[in-house]
């Protein structure tokens, strides 16, 4: 009988491993069931678009590196506050997979399962070491190479890419049907050409879920599971105010350190991770197309007011840059394609100026603030009538590392 591995990882997560999930990450058993329905094939499609495009040897490796490591034997672990959460090489692994998708993949399955962007995270750092160790122990019974290993996964595409629930709006990530034209762009965050005609906004969310992992490794002071349950924001809503803004706690014993030694206090999963990691990474290259998007920023409705808890963010980033103090950065704000073109430019712009001259009240360095613009729907690639849940990422508010 052919190896399945959709099957295969079925098998692994049934209720009763979904339950304790559920519980150790503070989520109902009905939402994780659905957040891991989703993150299945997309770790999976993510695995096997890696493999088909150099990266036949590297899945190979961490197949074998998954399976040796006893994930298959050990996955209840992964949610035991004695266990102490996801294997510690999770977070390369995820990394040495995805890329700068990581962030993006678990905040589009949190919103669209309505869990906590932490909780995504967390089962991304379970789920794709499973499909691993699975990958690795078909290919120790069966003798596979690299090579072999690649072939599997490829006959088995289709059928992962279809598993992709049409909702969850991944498809076009990994090379799918459903969204169209939207691989082509994938990495390009680009400043706008005037008249550009049809820009697709990048898919640039950074790498602060691997950083995250990092700390979800070893559990949260020695257990994981929050009391919140409200879900985390992906990004700001430069559109118009969030309707409710969830209740994050403020101190959550997570703390960030920066090369001056200095910490600063972060959500889980918050966007701070991807701007240090970038800062601190000498092959993570600053320019035009490196961005990374607030998601703790928001406003008053139909204002550029901010919001008190949005200061915290804005002294984290004056924060960052006094500790890195050749980075240089611009702010960009975006919106949806809802409303009149012209009025959420405006506005976009005006809070754009907002979140600059907040950071500048901080007593950041002048110099460090290279100006702020609004792109109003120029990026957005949802359509107008689609959901609210789709249309989020489409606004937000942003840092593009110009300098570091």
């Amino acid at each position: 009988m052919a190896f399945n591995i959709l099957d295969a990882v079925k098998g692994y997560l049934t209720p009763d491993m979904i339950g304790k999930a559920a519980s150790y990450l503070g989520e109902s058993d009905s939402s994780l069931a659905k957040a891991a329905s989703g993150m299945v094939p997309a770790a999976l499609a993510g695995i096997v678009q890696k493999a088909e495009t150099g990266g036949a040897n590297t899945i190979f490796d961490l197949a074998k590196k998954a399976f040796s490591g006893g994930i298959l034997d050990n996955l209840g672990n992964t949610f035991s506050h004695s266990g102490g959460g996801i294997p510690d090489y999770a977070p390369g692994m995820l990394s040495g997979i995805f890329g700068d998708k990581v962030g993006h993949i678990a905040n589009t399955v949190a919103q669209w399962a309505g869990i906590k962007g932490s909780s995504a995270a967390s089962l991304l750092g379970s789920v794709a070491p499973l499909i691993l160790g699975l990958l690795g122990k078909n290919a120790s019974d069966n003798g596979l190479s690299a090579s072999g290993l690649l072939s599997s996964l490829t006959s088995q595409k289709n059928s992962i890419l279809s598993a992709l629930p049409a909702g969850l709006g991944l498809s076009g990530l990994f090379g799918g049907t459903s969204e169209p034209a939207r691989t082509a762009t994938m990495h390009q965050h680009h400043e706008p050409p005037k008249k550009s005609g049809s820009w697709l906004m990048p898919l640039l969310l950074g790498i602060a879920a691997v950083a995250l992992l990092l700390y979800l490794v070893k559990g949260c002071g020695g257990g994981h599971k929050e009391t919140e349950h409200a879900t985390e924001p992906v990004v700001a809503d430069t559109a118009k105010a969030v309707v409710e803004e969830p209740v994050k706690p403020a101190a959550s014993g997570l703390k960030l350190k920066l090369a001056d030694g200095t910490e600063i206090d972060v959500h889980q999963g918050g966007f701070e991770y991807g701007l240090v990691t970038c800062l601190n990474d000498a092959a993570c290259e600053a320019g035009k197309d490196k961005w990374f998007d607030f998601d703790d920023v928001n406003f008053d409705v139909n204002s550029a007011k901010l919001t008190e808890s949005s200061m915290r963010q804005i002294n984290n980033i004056a924060t960052i840059l006094k500790a890195y103090p050749k980075a240089k950065i611009k702010i960009g704000g975006y919106t949806d394609k809802t409303g009149n073109e012209a009025a959420n430019k405006k506005l976009s712009q005006e809070r754009a100026d907002a979140v600059l001259a907040a950071i500048k009240a901080t007593g950041a360095n002048a110099a460090q603030l290279l100006g702020a613009e609004g792109y109003g729907s120029e990026f957005a690639k949802v359509a107008a009538t689609a959901s609210e849940d789709e249309r989020r990422p489409d606004r937000r508010m942003s840092v593009q590392l110009r300098e570091k």
